[in-house]
């Protein structure tokens, strides 16, 4: 299972860290994807991580402001988001897969919004 946490409402600039927690399996075996999906679009990918903590990999659109990390120790994946604009705004979702590109990811959290006002 995985659960997200620390989505929130801010302003335009300012930043925030979600956190995804898995539990009921290996965790250090799965790579870690961010997905987010705006109201009326598609999912989209945000960034992705490895077993190994360097092997990371982000969208265009997030690759200067965003920064992925993970602790295996604490199972968790984390999402660090600065300069936060209003094209942001999404419902943010964990996914693991064991493959480094799935074409489907295998496991999914519930999410958690995202609202950035400017």
């Amino acid at each position: 299972q995985l659960a997200e946490s620390g989505g929130g409402l801010v302003e335009a600039g300012d930043s925030l860290r979600l956190s995804c927690a898995a539990s009921g399996g290996t965790f250090s075996n799965l790579v870690m994807g961010w997905f987010r999906q705006a109201p009326g679009k598609e999912r989209d990918f945000v960034a992705k991580i490895g077993w190994i903590r360097d092997r990371t990999y982000y969208a265009d659109s997030v690759k200067d402001r965003f920064s992925i990390s993970r602790d295996n120790a604490k199972n968790t994946v984390y999402l660090q988001m600065n300069s936060l604009q209003p094209e942001d705004t999404a419902v943010h979702y964990c996914a693991a897969d064991p493959s480094w590109s799935p074409r489907h990811y295998t496991y999914w959290g519930q999410g958690t919004q995202v609202t950035v006002s400017s």
